[in-house]
């Protein structure tokens, strides 16, 4: 199966968890891939599991840093001359209830979901709309559908990329541009995993499927929004959730 065969992709937070499960499934289908991640070392590692120069290559990026993420998509096209996919899939959790969040801990979620999301596909559409074509797939969550308790800051930004996903799509569809968006549930992760079993059991109970989702079901739909299976598709919102808040 190669749905996205000679393909050049960036996958952002792509060091572990649902952005390695991302950046694996894309490799598996044929795209060479840039992983990018704050961990430049922990890229690199992933990066050699899954294939090496030639088909995997890793790059330390602070989705934050305009010039680091010009330099992130120059990259791509320097080392594979094109950029056909990008993934804004980088994020960071600082939980806390309203009354005790501190202002440094909302506006820090804020910047590296929606602004890093922001300043990703503004660069990566510069590139696609001269190519005359390209497909940028951000991953929110189903908190920036229903709110979660004590996020208010991460609820926040993953709404924020649902209306920059639909903004940004109408800006650049004229241009052979698709842009969408992905909201996972939860998703069987380190970070998911190391939850409290009261909570844990908790959100399951929520699941209509009675299951948590694995990173590569996530995958899979990524997969399926950067090939050209999904070619007359953009500024949408697939939620994988195993059916939770429908």
């Amino acid at each position: 199966m190669t749905l996205v065969q000679g393909r050049a992709a960036v996958v952002t937070g792509a060091a572990r968890g649902i952005g390695r499960a991302i950046a694996a499934k894309l490799v598996e289908h044929g795209a060479r891939v840039v992983l990018a991640d704050l961990d430049a070392d922990a890229a690199a590692a992933t990066a050699a599991e899954l294939g090496g120069d030639g088909t995997a290559v890793a790059v330390g990026c602070d989705v934050t840093d305009p010039d680091g993420v010009d330099a992130l998509v120059r990259r791509c096209v320097d080392e594979f001359g094109a950029l056909d996919v990008l993934v804004n899939n980088a994020g960071i959790t600082r939980d806390a209830t309203m009354r005790k969040m501190p202002l440094d801990a909302f506006r820090e979620v804020i910047d590296v979901h929606l602004t890093g999301t922001w300043l990703g596909t503004k660069a990566a559409s510069a590139v696609m709309r001269e190519q005359g074509h390209g497909a940028i797939v951000n991953i929110s969550s189903i908190s920036g559908k229903v709110g979660n308790l004590g996020q208010t800051n991460y609820s926040a930004a993953k709404a924020g990329i649902v209306g920059l996903t639909k903004a940004a799509a109408k800006e650049v569809a004229h241009a052979g541009v698709r842009i969408n968006a992905v909201q996972p549930g939860i998703i069987r992760t380190a970070m998911t995993e190391a939850m409290r079993e009261d909570v844990w059991e908790a959100k399951l109970a929520e699941v209509p499927m009675g299951r948590a989702g694995e990173p590569e079901e996530v995958a899979d739909v990524v997969l399926f929004l950067a090939s050209d299976l999904s070619s007359y598709l953009t500024g949408t919102v697939t939620e994988v959730t195993g059916g939770r808040y429908m």
